[in-house]
């Protein structure tokens, strides 16, 4: 016992886990629809230089016997080919997909795509579940997963979407009537599959730093996905202006609190990769940060013009381009920052380790 009568065994500060992505793989359509040629086949003529507003010149779109699930299965492999883990040693798996088409127009809920992916690549050690946030969905997964991580429940696990929604586009073409309409943002959307490997960290410095979310439900209604009533398909609606204002106006605060809880300030950040809608958009976003941080981002990656917005793959894909071209470097910190229907609002910061040893131009 101590002079004040307590037990003379310190209490250690127990550190908290940190997750690091192991590896990320994507897997995207080879064919590519233009902007131009997707405008001409609008049914109603609107008058409106799409590409220009947006910075869309293309985006991939599924060719038949591609779906939601070819594709998260496809970027799970390629996932895996980056790992140092094979199929076996994978803990759990987390598909995130909003569409969730499967052998044609067969839409699947139950079993979960999660568990057809277990399947195909052959994790039977893996428990497997699917959630849903929209186009917050991956960032959400690696929430979860990185919960798991943190708690000990889990030493890895995998996080996969496939996102199969230009259909949508298709619906909207034959509908849409003036640049009033609430279908107009289902003509930026384009198709990919996108995975990442997480797993606890070595380095307590190294990894994820903080992992931040919130979400507005007073404006659940800016932006709705339904089934067509004539005929098989879905439609997006919603007021994207709206939304847009929305995020614009609640983003800061929630950056400013995960900087605050990395230790962080915004200009020791060397990439901020936003969730990718439009051009315009996210360049109205980030003057927002600015504004509000005073302080210029070092580098905001925007990868949209071939891709489009592809939901909740696209900070994903945003970050193996820079991976595969050799565009980020060890050390450097990198912010990924989502916004969905929900409203949600998002935010990842992770320091560059060595996976980027394992990617590059020539790989």
């Amino acid at each position: 016992m101590d002079r004040s009568g307590r037990s003379g065994v310190h209490r250690m500060q127990m550190q908290v886990p940190v997750s690091r992505f192991e590896s990320v793989g994507v897997k995207v359509p080879s064919r590519s629809l233009t902007t131009s040629d997707l405008m001409k086949t609008m049914k109603h003529r609107i008058g409106l230089d799409l590409e220009r507003l947006t910075g869309i010149h293309a985006r991939r779109v599924c060719s038949p016997g591609e779906d939601s699930y070819t594709l998260a299965l496809g970027a799970a492999k390629n996932c895996l080919d980056h790992s140092k883990y094979g199929p076996k040693d994978i803990e759990v798996i987390i598909n995130c997909s909003i569409s969730r088409s499967k052998g044609g127009k067969m839409i699947v809920y139950e079993p979960s795509l999660s568990h057809y992916i277990r399947q195909a690549i052959g994790a039977t050690n893996a428990m497997v579940f699917d959630i849903n946030n929209a186009c917050a969905g991956m960032l959400t997964g690696v929430e979860v997963l990185n919960g798991y991580i943190q708690n000990g429940t889990f030493k890895n696990g995998l996080v996969v979407s496939g996102e199969h929604i230009t259909p949508i586009s298709n619906s909207a073409a034959r509908t849409v009537r003036s640049i009033a309409s609430r279908q107009l943002a289902s003509l930026t959307v384009g198709d990919a599959g996108a995975a990442v490997i997480l797993e606890r960290a070595i380095e307590p410095n190294k990894g994820m730093a903080v992992s931040q979310f919130t979400t507005l439900a007073k404006f659940c209604d800016l932006c709705i996905g339904k089934p067509l009533k004539s005929e098989i398909g879905g439609v997006m609606v919603a007021k994207a202006r709206k939304i847009h204002k929305v995020a614009i106006e609640h983003a800061p605060e929630l950056v400013r609190g995960a900087l605050v809880r990395a230790g962080l300030t915004l200009d020791k950040i060397d990439h901020i990769i936003p969730h990718q809608t439009s051009k315009s958009s996210i360049r109205k976003g980030i003057k927002e940060l600015a504004d509000k941080f005073k302080v210029t981002p070092r580098n905001v990656v925007i990868n949209l013009m071939e891709y489009g917005n592809t939901a909740s793959t696209t900070v994903f894909l945003a970050l193996y381009d820079m991976l595969k071209g050799g565009r980020v470097k060890k050390g450097e910190r990198i912010m990924l920052l989502c916004f969905a229907s929900g409203l949600v609002v998002g935010v990842i910061i992770f320091t560059m380790d060595d996976l980027v040893d394992r990617y590059g131009i020539h790989d």
